[in-house]
């Protein structure tokens, strides 16, 4: 799956567009490599999120099968690290 498409599924963007804009702009990396929209999650990969105030960092645990997932299911999916 795709990482903007993923980090929308898991509820961790709001849109999919805010992901791409995201990848764009050098904001998400993955195993500390900068990805662009197009990269491909596989499990046990580190996703961070570069902010301003801070770092964002998630372990994939599982890629979703379906479009949309309950926010409540979050944790099945990803395990957010400090």
């Amino acid at each position: 799956m795709r990482i903007d498409k993923f980090l929308n599924v898991v509820n961790i963007t709001k849109r999919r567009a805010i992901s791409e804009d995201m990848c764009k702009n050098g904001v998400v990396s993955i195993n500390g490599n900068v990805v662009k929209a197009s990269k491909e999650v596989k499990i046990n990969d580190i996703i961070s999120l570069h902010f301003n105030n801070g770092i964002q960092s998630y372990k994939v645990l599982a890629i979703p099968t379906t479009k949309n997932i309950p926010k409540s299911s979050q944790n099945e999916y990803v395990t957010k690290i400090c």
